[in-house]
Protein backbone atom coordinates (compact mmCIF):
# COMPACT_ATOMS: atom_id res chain seq x y z
CA UNK A 1 0.00 0.00 0.00
CA UNK A 2 1.24 3.38 -0.99
CA UNK A 3 2.83 5.67 1.91
CA UNK A 4 -0.07 7.92 3.66
CA UNK A 5 -2.41 5.71 2.62
CA UNK A 6 -4.66 3.62 5.15
CA UNK A 7 -7.85 1.90 5.63
CA UNK A 8 -10.90 2.34 7.50
CA UNK A 9 -13.75 0.07 7.14
CA UNK A 10 -12.49 -1.42 3.91
CA UNK A 11 -12.20 1.67 2.73
CA UNK A 12 -8.40 3.47 1.67
CA UNK A 13 -8.32 6.85 2.71
CA UNK A 14 -5.56 9.27 1.60
CA UNK A 15 -3.69 11.77 3.46
CA UNK A 16 -5.17 14.56 1.87
CA UNK A 17 -8.53 13.00 2.21
CA UNK A 18 -7.91 12.19 6.36
CA UNK A 19 -6.33 16.01 6.56
CA UNK A 20 -9.40 17.54 4.91
CA UNK A 21 -11.77 15.88 7.30
CA UNK A 22 -9.60 16.74 10.45
CA UNK A 23 -9.46 20.46 8.83
CA UNK A 24 -13.20 20.77 8.62
CA UNK A 25 -14.15 19.52 11.67
CA UNK A 26 -11.73 22.05 13.66
CA UNK A 27 -14.73 24.12 13.06
CA UNK A 28 -17.21 21.71 15.12
CA UNK A 29 -14.60 21.91 18.00
CA UNK A 30 -14.68 25.75 17.79
CA UNK A 31 -18.41 25.32 17.82
CA UNK A 32 -18.42 23.10 21.08
CA UNK A 33 -15.63 25.19 23.05
CA UNK A 34 -18.22 28.08 22.56
CA UNK A 35 -20.98 26.62 24.20
CA UNK A 36 -19.01 24.94 27.17
CA UNK A 37 -16.75 28.28 27.54
CA UNK A 38 -19.68 30.93 29.23
CA UNK A 39 -20.64 28.39 32.12
CA UNK A 40 -17.78 27.89 34.36
CA UNK A 41 -16.49 31.63 34.72
CA UNK A 42 -20.20 33.32 35.16
CA UNK A 43 -19.96 34.26 38.32
CA UNK A 44 -16.35 35.45 38.24
CA UNK A 45 -17.57 37.57 34.38
CA UNK A 46 -20.80 38.96 36.40
CA UNK A 47 -18.04 40.33 38.94
CA UNK A 48 -16.46 42.00 36.43
CA UNK A 49 -19.55 43.21 34.66
CA UNK A 50 -20.10 44.83 38.57
CA UNK A 51 -16.83 46.42 38.58
CA UNK A 52 -17.73 48.06 34.80
CA UNK A 53 -20.69 49.77 36.11
CA UNK A 54 -19.36 51.20 39.54
CA UNK A 55 -15.88 52.12 37.24
CA UNK A 56 -18.55 54.32 34.68
CA UNK A 57 -21.78 55.15 37.12
CA UNK A 58 -19.71 55.25 40.56
CA UNK A 59 -22.40 52.67 41.86
CA UNK A 60 -23.49 48.97 41.90
CA UNK A 61 -24.93 47.43 39.27
CA UNK A 62 -28.81 46.96 39.88
CA UNK A 63 -29.43 43.05 40.42
CA UNK A 64 -32.05 43.25 37.55
CA UNK A 65 -29.38 44.97 35.41
CA UNK A 66 -26.84 42.25 36.09
CA UNK A 67 -29.13 39.37 35.33
CA UNK A 68 -30.59 41.18 31.88
CA UNK A 69 -26.97 41.42 30.96
CA UNK A 70 -26.06 38.16 31.85
CA UNK A 71 -28.45 36.13 29.83
CA UNK A 72 -28.36 38.61 26.93
CA UNK A 73 -24.33 37.59 26.99
CA UNK A 74 -25.28 33.87 27.07
CA UNK A 75 -28.50 34.02 24.60
CA UNK A 76 -27.56 36.30 21.81
CA UNK A 77 -25.10 33.41 21.13
CA UNK A 78 -28.00 32.09 19.83
CA UNK A 79 -29.26 34.58 17.90
CA UNK A 80 -25.94 34.48 16.64
CA UNK A 81 -26.49 30.90 15.03
CA UNK A 82 -30.08 31.47 13.91
CA UNK A 83 -29.09 34.50 11.86
CA UNK A 84 -26.22 32.77 9.99
CA UNK A 85 -27.60 29.45 10.02
CA UNK A 86 -29.84 30.78 7.45
CA UNK A 87 -27.36 31.77 5.33
CA UNK A 88 -25.57 28.55 5.08
CA UNK A 89 -27.12 27.68 1.67
CA UNK A 90 -25.88 31.20 -0.10
CA UNK A 91 -22.51 31.06 1.33
CA UNK A 92 -21.36 27.58 0.38
CA UNK A 93 -23.21 27.97 -3.17
CA UNK A 94 -21.70 31.57 -3.64
CA UNK A 95 -18.25 30.90 -2.30
CA UNK A 96 -17.82 27.18 -2.06
CA UNK A 97 -17.83 24.88 0.85
CA UNK A 98 -13.94 25.54 1.48
CA UNK A 99 -13.75 29.42 0.79
CA UNK A 100 -17.16 29.51 3.27
CA UNK A 101 -15.29 27.60 5.63
CA UNK A 102 -12.41 29.55 5.49
CA UNK A 103 -13.85 33.06 5.40
CA UNK A 104 -15.90 32.34 8.37
CA UNK A 105 -13.08 32.17 10.29
CA UNK A 106 -12.61 35.79 10.55
CA UNK A 107 -15.73 35.74 12.92
CA UNK A 108 -14.09 33.37 14.99
CA UNK A 109 -11.32 35.46 15.13
CA UNK A 110 -13.12 38.96 15.22
CA UNK A 111 -15.56 37.41 18.09
CA UNK A 112 -12.75 35.76 20.25
CA UNK A 113 -10.53 39.05 20.44
CA UNK A 114 -13.45 41.04 21.63
CA UNK A 115 -14.25 38.66 24.63
CA UNK A 116 -10.88 38.40 25.18
CA UNK A 117 -9.78 42.07 25.37
CA UNK A 118 -13.43 43.29 26.61
CA UNK A 119 -11.78 42.95 30.46
CA UNK A 120 -8.61 45.28 29.25
CA UNK A 121 -11.20 47.34 27.84
CA UNK A 122 -13.49 47.75 30.72
CA UNK A 123 -16.91 46.86 28.11
CA UNK A 124 -19.37 44.09 28.64
CA UNK A 125 -20.23 45.49 25.55
CA UNK A 126 -17.52 43.96 23.84
CA UNK A 127 -18.31 40.75 25.26
CA UNK A 128 -21.58 40.78 24.80
CA UNK A 129 -20.78 41.45 21.10
CA UNK A 130 -18.09 39.00 20.55
CA UNK A 131 -20.52 36.18 21.87
CA UNK A 132 -22.95 37.56 19.04
CA UNK A 133 -19.64 36.97 16.09
CA UNK A 134 -18.91 33.62 17.93
CA UNK A 135 -22.58 32.56 17.68
CA UNK A 136 -22.86 33.63 13.94
CA UNK A 137 -19.33 31.90 13.20
CA UNK A 138 -20.82 28.83 14.70
CA UNK A 139 -23.91 29.34 12.92
CA UNK A 140 -22.07 29.08 9.59
CA UNK A 141 -19.65 25.93 11.42
CA UNK A 142 -23.33 23.89 11.74
CA UNK A 143 -24.19 23.70 8.39
CA UNK A 144 -20.88 23.90 6.24
CA UNK A 145 -18.74 21.15 8.30
CA UNK A 146 -21.85 18.07 7.62
CA UNK A 147 -21.54 19.75 3.93
CA UNK A 148 -18.47 19.16 3.08
CA UNK A 149 -17.51 16.13 4.67
CA UNK A 150 -20.44 14.82 3.61
CA UNK A 151 -19.60 15.28 0.24
CA UNK A 152 -16.28 14.27 -0.02
CA UNK A 153 -16.73 11.08 2.31
CA UNK A 154 -17.09 7.58 0.59
CA UNK A 155 -20.88 6.02 1.10
CA UNK A 156 -19.78 3.11 3.71
CA UNK A 157 -17.77 5.70 5.71
CA UNK A 158 -20.20 8.90 5.58
CA UNK A 159 -22.25 7.80 8.51
CA UNK A 160 -19.21 7.26 10.90
CA UNK A 161 -17.40 10.26 9.24
CA UNK A 162 -20.50 12.70 9.89
CA UNK A 163 -20.38 11.76 13.42
CA UNK A 164 -17.24 13.38 13.87
CA UNK A 165 -19.12 16.61 13.74
CA UNK A 166 -20.53 15.82 17.04
CA UNK A 167 -17.58 14.30 18.60
CA UNK A 168 -15.40 17.36 17.38
CA UNK A 169 -18.57 19.53 19.69
CA UNK A 170 -18.83 17.41 22.68
CA UNK A 171 -15.03 17.52 22.62
CA UNK A 172 -14.88 21.21 22.74
CA UNK A 173 -17.44 21.53 25.60
CA UNK A 174 -15.34 19.21 27.45
CA UNK A 175 -12.20 21.12 26.68
CA UNK A 176 -14.29 24.17 27.87
CA UNK A 177 -15.31 22.86 30.93
CA UNK A 178 -11.59 21.18 31.98
CA UNK A 179 -9.74 24.19 31.20
CA UNK A 180 -12.35 26.66 32.78
CA UNK A 181 -11.94 25.09 36.50
CA UNK A 182 -10.56 27.14 38.94
CA UNK A 183 -7.23 25.46 39.15
CA UNK A 184 -6.86 26.48 35.49
CA UNK A 185 -8.24 29.76 33.67
CA UNK A 186 -11.43 29.57 35.57
CA UNK A 187 -10.02 32.77 37.78
CA UNK A 188 -10.52 36.35 37.82
CA UNK A 189 -7.34 37.40 36.01
CA UNK A 190 -7.36 34.49 33.65
CA UNK A 191 -11.08 34.19 32.14
CA UNK A 192 -10.68 36.83 29.41
CA UNK A 193 -7.59 34.23 28.21
CA UNK A 194 -10.10 31.44 28.39
CA UNK A 195 -12.24 33.26 26.45
CA UNK A 196 -9.80 34.51 23.89
CA UNK A 197 -8.73 30.77 23.57
CA UNK A 198 -11.83 30.59 21.21
CA UNK A 199 -9.52 32.00 18.26
CA UNK A 200 -6.63 29.10 18.22
CA UNK A 201 -8.84 26.51 16.33
CA UNK A 202 -9.99 29.31 13.71
CA UNK A 203 -6.39 30.34 12.97
CA UNK A 204 -5.30 26.46 12.96
CA UNK A 205 -7.95 25.98 10.49
CA UNK A 206 -7.01 28.78 8.03
CA UNK A 207 -3.84 27.67 7.98
CA UNK A 208 -4.77 24.41 7.03
CA UNK A 209 -7.96 24.80 4.74
CA UNK A 210 -5.46 25.90 2.05
CA UNK A 211 -3.82 22.74 1.73
CA UNK A 212 -7.30 21.02 1.48
CA UNK A 213 -9.35 20.65 -1.89
CA UNK A 214 -12.78 22.17 -2.60
CA UNK A 215 -15.47 19.60 -2.93
CA UNK A 216 -15.08 17.66 -6.27
CA UNK A 217 -19.08 17.21 -5.69
CA UNK A 218 -19.29 20.83 -5.43
CA UNK A 219 -16.71 21.81 -8.23
CA UNK A 220 -18.39 19.35 -10.93
CA UNK A 221 -22.47 19.20 -10.20
CA UNK A 222 -22.49 23.33 -9.02
CA UNK A 223 -19.46 24.85 -11.08
CA UNK A 224 -19.03 23.18 -13.80
CA UNK A 225 -15.31 22.78 -13.58
CA UNK A 226 -14.37 18.64 -14.59
CA UNK A 227 -10.70 19.98 -14.34
CA UNK A 228 -10.91 20.74 -10.74
CA UNK A 229 -13.24 18.14 -9.75
CA UNK A 230 -10.57 15.84 -11.82
CA UNK A 231 -7.60 16.98 -9.45
CA UNK A 232 -9.95 16.83 -5.87
CA UNK A 233 -10.68 13.67 -6.73
CA UNK A 234 -7.35 12.58 -7.33
CA UNK A 235 -6.02 14.54 -4.59
CA UNK A 236 -8.33 12.47 -2.33
CA UNK A 237 -8.67 9.54 -3.39
CA UNK A 238 -4.70 8.67 -4.71
CA UNK A 239 -5.84 7.50 -8.04
CA UNK A 240 -5.25 9.12 -11.78
CA UNK A 241 -8.02 7.20 -13.30
CA UNK A 242 -11.62 8.92 -11.86
CA UNK A 243 -13.45 8.57 -14.55
CA UNK A 244 -15.89 6.42 -13.28
CA UNK A 245 -16.31 8.74 -10.19
CA UNK A 246 -17.34 11.22 -12.76
CA UNK A 247 -19.91 9.50 -14.53
CA UNK A 248 -21.57 9.12 -11.87
CA UNK A 249 -21.17 12.55 -10.80
CA UNK A 250 -22.24 13.30 -14.65
CA UNK A 251 -25.51 11.54 -13.88
CA UNK A 252 -26.74 13.42 -10.63
CA UNK A 253 -25.68 16.68 -13.12
CA UNK A 254 -28.37 15.27 -15.72
CA UNK A 255 -30.70 14.87 -13.01
CA UNK A 256 -30.36 18.21 -11.35
CA UNK A 257 -30.42 20.13 -14.49
CA UNK A 258 -33.94 18.91 -15.58
CA UNK A 259 -34.75 20.38 -12.02
CA UNK A 260 -35.65 23.74 -11.67
CA UNK A 261 -33.25 25.95 -9.04
CA UNK A 262 -34.85 25.01 -5.48
CA UNK A 263 -35.14 27.64 -2.75
CA UNK A 264 -36.37 27.74 0.45
CA UNK A 265 -39.62 27.90 -0.20
CA UNK A 266 -39.50 25.04 -2.95
CA UNK A 267 -38.49 23.18 -0.51
CA UNK A 268 -41.92 23.19 0.95
CA UNK A 269 -44.30 23.41 -1.84
CA UNK A 270 -42.68 20.88 -3.68
CA UNK A 271 -44.32 17.50 -2.63
CA UNK A 272 -40.84 16.07 -3.34
CA UNK A 273 -39.01 17.98 -0.85
CA UNK A 274 -41.67 18.28 1.51
CA UNK A 275 -41.27 15.15 3.06
CA UNK A 276 -37.44 14.98 3.95
CA UNK A 277 -37.39 18.51 4.86
CA UNK A 278 -40.17 17.95 7.31
CA UNK A 279 -37.96 14.58 8.61
CA UNK A 280 -35.14 17.28 8.27
CA UNK A 281 -36.65 19.66 10.83
CA UNK A 282 -38.32 17.05 13.64
CA UNK A 283 -35.03 15.37 13.35
CA UNK A 284 -33.44 18.73 14.44
CA UNK A 285 -36.13 19.54 16.89
CA UNK A 286 -35.40 15.83 18.20
CA UNK A 287 -32.04 17.04 19.12
CA UNK A 288 -32.67 20.50 21.21
CA UNK A 289 -36.04 19.45 22.34
CA UNK A 290 -34.84 16.18 23.68
CA UNK A 291 -34.10 17.75 27.32
CA UNK A 292 -30.33 16.90 27.62
CA UNK A 293 -29.78 20.58 28.26
CA UNK A 294 -32.07 19.99 30.90
CA UNK A 295 -30.13 17.48 32.40
CA UNK A 296 -26.73 19.67 32.30
CA UNK A 297 -29.06 22.46 34.30
CA UNK A 298 -29.93 20.21 36.94
CA UNK A 299 -26.71 17.74 36.98
CA UNK A 300 -24.59 19.97 39.72
CA UNK A 301 -27.36 20.04 42.31
CA UNK A 302 -28.57 16.62 41.95
CA UNK A 303 -24.38 15.96 42.38
CA UNK A 304 -24.39 18.45 45.69
CA UNK A 305 -27.59 16.80 47.07
CA UNK A 306 -25.32 13.29 46.03
CA UNK A 307 -22.61 14.22 48.28
CA UNK A 308 -20.51 15.30 45.79
CA UNK A 309 -17.88 17.44 47.21
CA UNK A 310 -16.97 18.84 44.00
CA UNK A 311 -19.86 18.60 41.65
CA UNK A 312 -18.23 20.52 39.00
CA UNK A 313 -15.61 17.61 38.48
CA UNK A 314 -18.94 15.20 38.02
CA UNK A 315 -20.14 17.72 35.21
CA UNK A 316 -16.99 17.08 33.67
CA UNK A 317 -17.58 13.48 34.15
CA UNK A 318 -20.86 13.84 32.26
CA UNK A 319 -19.00 15.46 29.60
CA UNK A 320 -16.55 12.69 29.21
CA UNK A 321 -19.47 10.46 29.31
CA UNK A 322 -20.82 12.63 26.19
CA UNK A 323 -17.13 12.21 24.10
CA UNK A 324 -17.03 8.30 25.07
CA UNK A 325 -20.60 7.22 23.58
CA UNK A 326 -20.16 9.74 20.56
CA UNK A 327 -17.13 7.38 20.05
CA UNK A 328 -18.96 4.61 20.48
CA UNK A 329 -21.75 5.85 17.82
CA UNK A 330 -18.94 6.40 15.71
CA UNK A 331 -18.21 2.92 15.20
CA UNK A 332 -21.78 1.52 15.31
CA UNK A 333 -23.19 3.94 12.79
CA UNK A 334 -22.41 2.21 9.48
CA UNK A 335 -23.43 -1.56 11.27
CA UNK A 336 -26.47 -0.74 12.77
CA UNK A 337 -27.99 2.04 10.62
CA UNK A 338 -28.66 5.73 11.25
CA UNK A 339 -32.58 4.99 11.99
CA UNK A 340 -31.90 2.14 14.11
CA UNK A 341 -29.25 3.99 16.33
CA UNK A 342 -31.41 7.19 16.46
CA UNK A 343 -34.67 5.03 17.85
CA UNK A 344 -32.71 3.59 20.60
CA UNK A 345 -31.25 6.96 21.65
CA UNK A 346 -34.35 8.23 21.83
CA UNK A 347 -35.77 4.86 23.55
CA UNK A 348 -33.00 5.20 26.44
CA UNK A 349 -33.44 8.90 27.07
CA UNK A 350 -37.02 8.28 27.43
CA UNK A 351 -36.82 5.56 30.06
CA UNK A 352 -33.98 7.75 31.46
CA UNK A 353 -36.30 11.01 32.18
CA UNK A 354 -39.05 8.95 33.37
CA UNK A 355 -36.60 7.35 35.88
CA UNK A 356 -35.08 11.06 36.70
CA UNK A 357 -38.69 12.18 37.33
CA UNK A 358 -39.29 9.16 39.99
CA UNK A 359 -35.79 9.85 41.31
CA UNK A 360 -36.02 13.50 41.72
CA UNK A 361 -39.37 13.53 43.58
CA UNK A 362 -38.38 11.06 45.88
CA UNK A 363 -35.21 12.64 46.90
CA UNK A 364 -36.15 14.23 50.06
CA UNK A 365 -38.06 10.84 51.61
CA UNK A 366 -35.37 8.36 49.96
CA UNK A 367 -31.81 9.99 49.89
CA UNK A 368 -30.10 7.32 48.04
CA UNK A 369 -32.33 8.09 44.96
CA UNK A 370 -29.63 10.61 44.16
CA UNK A 371 -27.43 8.04 43.44
CA UNK A 372 -30.05 6.72 40.74
CA UNK A 373 -30.45 10.29 39.67
CA UNK A 374 -26.68 10.33 38.87
CA UNK A 375 -26.90 7.21 36.86
CA UNK A 376 -30.03 8.78 35.02
CA UNK A 377 -28.12 11.76 33.83
CA UNK A 378 -25.36 9.33 32.86
CA UNK A 379 -27.42 7.55 30.90
CA UNK A 380 -29.16 10.09 29.30
CA UNK A 381 -26.50 11.91 28.16
CA UNK A 382 -24.62 8.37 26.59
CA UNK A 383 -28.42 7.31 25.06
CA UNK A 384 -28.22 10.87 23.51
CA UNK A 385 -24.52 10.84 22.02
CA UNK A 386 -25.83 7.25 20.80
CA UNK A 387 -28.25 8.88 18.82
CA UNK A 388 -29.70 12.77 18.46
CA UNK A 389 -27.22 14.32 19.34
CA UNK A 390 -24.73 13.30 16.35
CA UNK A 391 -27.63 11.82 13.95
CA UNK A 392 -29.33 14.63 13.01
CA UNK A 393 -26.73 17.01 12.18
CA UNK A 394 -25.31 14.97 8.87
CA UNK A 395 -29.00 13.03 7.87
CA UNK A 396 -29.92 15.92 6.46
CA UNK A 397 -27.26 16.14 4.05
CA UNK A 398 -28.38 12.64 3.04
CA UNK A 399 -31.92 13.29 2.37
CA UNK A 400 -31.29 15.59 -0.40
CA UNK A 401 -29.38 15.52 -3.94
CA UNK A 402 -27.06 18.29 -4.48
CA UNK A 403 -29.21 20.91 -5.87
CA UNK A 404 -31.69 20.83 -2.62
CA UNK A 405 -28.61 20.38 -0.56
CA UNK A 406 -27.73 24.18 0.66
CA UNK A 407 -30.98 25.30 1.03
CA UNK A 408 -32.22 22.08 3.28
CA UNK A 409 -29.08 22.52 5.24
CA UNK A 410 -29.79 26.28 5.81
CA UNK A 411 -33.36 25.57 7.16
CA UNK A 412 -32.73 22.72 9.33
CA UNK A 413 -29.92 24.37 11.17
CA UNK A 414 -32.03 27.40 11.51
CA UNK A 415 -34.59 24.80 13.38
CA UNK A 416 -31.92 23.64 15.43
CA UNK A 417 -30.53 27.15 16.36
CA UNK A 418 -34.13 27.96 16.97
CA UNK A 419 -35.42 25.11 19.39
CA UNK A 420 -31.78 26.08 21.47
CA UNK A 421 -32.29 29.22 21.58
CA UNK A 422 -36.70 28.93 22.85
CA UNK A 423 -35.05 26.56 25.52
CA UNK A 424 -32.49 28.53 26.77
CA UNK A 425 -34.91 31.85 26.95
CA UNK A 426 -37.88 29.14 28.50
CA UNK A 427 -36.19 26.33 30.05
CA UNK A 428 -35.70 28.23 33.85
CA UNK A 429 -39.23 29.43 33.86
CA UNK A 430 -40.92 26.01 33.21
CA UNK A 431 -38.34 23.79 35.13
CA UNK A 432 -39.52 26.39 38.12
CA UNK A 433 -42.89 26.06 37.76
CA UNK A 434 -42.89 22.00 37.02
CA UNK A 435 -39.92 20.91 39.50
CA UNK A 436 -39.14 17.98 38.96
CA UNK A 437 -41.97 16.74 36.71
CA UNK A 438 -40.14 18.61 34.00
CA UNK A 439 -38.65 15.57 32.37
CA UNK A 440 -42.11 14.38 31.92
CA UNK A 441 -42.47 17.03 29.42
CA UNK A 442 -39.55 15.70 27.45
CA UNK A 443 -39.97 12.21 27.93
CA UNK A 444 -43.71 12.97 26.00
CA UNK A 445 -41.58 14.75 23.33
CA UNK A 446 -38.81 11.91 22.87
CA UNK A 447 -42.11 9.26 22.50
CA UNK A 448 -43.59 11.39 19.88
CA UNK A 449 -40.10 11.87 18.18
CA UNK A 450 -39.51 7.72 18.32
CA UNK A 451 -42.78 7.13 16.91
CA UNK A 452 -42.16 9.49 14.05
CA UNK A 453 -38.54 8.10 13.60
CA UNK A 454 -40.35 4.48 13.50
CA UNK A 455 -42.93 5.54 11.02
CA UNK A 456 -41.35 8.29 8.85
CA UNK A 457 -37.85 8.33 8.65
CA UNK A 458 -35.71 6.02 6.21
CA UNK A 459 -32.85 4.49 6.52
CA UNK A 460 -29.96 5.71 4.85
CA UNK A 461 -27.13 3.35 5.42
CA UNK A 462 -25.40 2.32 2.52
CA UNK A 463 -27.31 4.23 -0.07
CA UNK A 464 -26.10 6.76 -2.41
CA UNK A 465 -27.20 10.21 -2.48
CA UNK A 466 -29.20 9.51 -5.56
CA UNK A 467 -31.00 6.51 -3.94
CA UNK A 468 -31.88 8.69 -1.29
CA UNK A 469 -33.37 11.14 -3.24
CA UNK A 470 -34.92 8.61 -5.91
CA UNK A 471 -37.00 7.03 -2.63
CA UNK A 472 -38.96 10.37 -1.89
CA UNK A 473 -40.86 10.58 -5.37
CA UNK A 474 -42.84 7.71 -3.69
CA UNK A 475 -45.77 9.25 -2.14
CA UNK A 476 -46.35 6.35 0.45
CA UNK A 477 -44.34 4.79 3.37
CA UNK A 478 -44.08 1.79 0.94
CA UNK A 479 -41.40 3.82 -1.25
CA UNK A 480 -38.94 4.18 1.89
CA UNK A 481 -39.26 0.95 2.47
CA UNK A 482 -37.85 0.68 -1.52
CA UNK A 483 -34.55 1.76 0.25
CA UNK A 484 -34.12 -1.35 1.50
CA UNK A 485 -33.55 -3.04 -1.40
CA UNK A 486 -30.41 -4.25 -3.24
CA UNK A 487 -29.00 -1.05 -4.06
CA UNK A 488 -25.56 -1.41 -4.31
CA UNK A 489 -24.90 1.26 -7.46
CA UNK A 490 -21.69 3.11 -6.23
CA UNK A 491 -22.39 6.84 -6.11
CA UNK A 492 -20.22 9.58 -4.13
CA UNK A 493 -17.24 10.54 -5.66
CA UNK A 494 -14.92 8.42 -3.34
CA UNK A 495 -17.30 5.42 -3.04
CA UNK A 496 -15.71 3.81 -6.61
CA UNK A 497 -12.59 3.45 -4.79
CA UNK A 498 -14.04 -0.07 -4.65
CA UNK A 499 -12.80 -3.59 -3.94
CA UNK A 500 -9.64 -3.78 -6.72
CA UNK A 501 -8.34 -0.29 -4.75
CA UNK A 502 -8.19 -2.52 -1.69
CA UNK A 503 -6.48 -5.25 -2.97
Amino acid sequence: MPAGFQQLGGETLTGTFVLSVFTAVLGSLEFGYNIGVINAPQKIIEQEYNATWAHRYGEPIPAGTLTSLWSLSVAIFSIGGMLSSSCVGFASEWLGRRKAMLINNMFAFIGGSLMGLSKLCRSFEMMILGRFIIGAYCGLASGLTPMYVGEIAPTSLRGALGTLHQLAIVTGILIAQILGLESLLGVEDLWPILLGLAVVPAVLQMALLPFCPESPRFLYIVRCQEHQAKRGLRRLTGRQDVSAMLAEMKEEKRKMDMERKVSILELFRSPLYRQPIIISILLQLSQQLSGVNAIFYYSTSIFMKAGVQSPVYATIGAGVVNSAFTVVSLFLIERMGRRTLHMAGLGGMCVCAVVMTTALALLDSVPWMSYVSMLAIFGFVAFFEIGPGPIPWFFVAELFSQGPRPAAMAVAGFSNWTANFIIGMCFQYVAELCGPYVFLIFAALLLFFLIFTFFRVPETRGKTFDQIAAAFHQDSVGGMMDMDMDLDKPSTELDYLGEESIN
